[in-house]
């Protein structure tokens, strides 16, 4: 259950609230981001389409565009089977998947248990969730689901993998324009 004494966070400095970081030395915070594009990546690792498609998505922007322009976050939002989703399975999941990025566990707190903190402040409906903020640290983007769901109504003929890069070049080709690029992000 979650801890009474969680302490306070200031999303509008912090960005997110998390009790403890993986591939991280000091607690990344969106402040100190500032000056990047953040993609936040909200995930469970027992989520079948975190892994299957959130976490691979994540890991290719953070493969693909250089950190003094774009920083992934991650943020692991438990909110069902607590007792399995605990920080030692997830420091295993992390090594097994090769996650690069920071991750962050997001904080239980009392009043919204079991939905941890951040899940609560930003009323995500469930993972995986894509949050993206701009430069200045401003919400740009929040999606739930694999990025750009509501196009599989008009897409319903492409094959599932064809999909999957479609809805990654639309999301490289919107973080190409946040970085002021022009162009076409294939010709990168």
């Amino acid at each position: 259950m979650a801890d009474d004494r969680a302490p306070a966070f200031d999303f509008a400095r912090d960005g997110w609230a998390a009790s403890q970081w993986f591939n991280s030395e000091a607690p990344p915070t969106l402040a100190g981001l500032k000056g990047k594009v953040v993609v936040l990546h909200t995930f469970q690792m027992l989520c079948p389409g975190c892994v299957a498609h959130g976490l691979p998505q994540a890991q290719k922007v953070h493969r693909l565009f250089p950190r003094a322009h774009v920083e992934v976050i991650g943020l692991h939002t438990v909110f069902e089977h607590h007792e399995a989703m605990v920080p030692i399975a997830l420091k295993a999941f992390i090594h097994e998947n090769r996650l690069a990025f920071p991750i962050g566990v997001d904080v239980e707190d009392k009043e919204s248990f079991p939905i941890p903190r951040t899940m609560a402040h930003y009323k995500m409906r469930g993972t995986p969730s894509l949050l993206l903020f701009d430069r200045e640290g401003h919400l740009r983007k929040h999606a739930f689901g694999q990025i750009d769901d509501m196009a599989r109504v008009v897409a319903d003929r492409v094959s599932p993998d064809a999909f999957a890069t479609q809805k990654l070049q639309a999301l490289n080709q919107y973080l190409f324009s946040e970085l002021g690029y022009s162009g076409n992000v294939d010709n990168y």
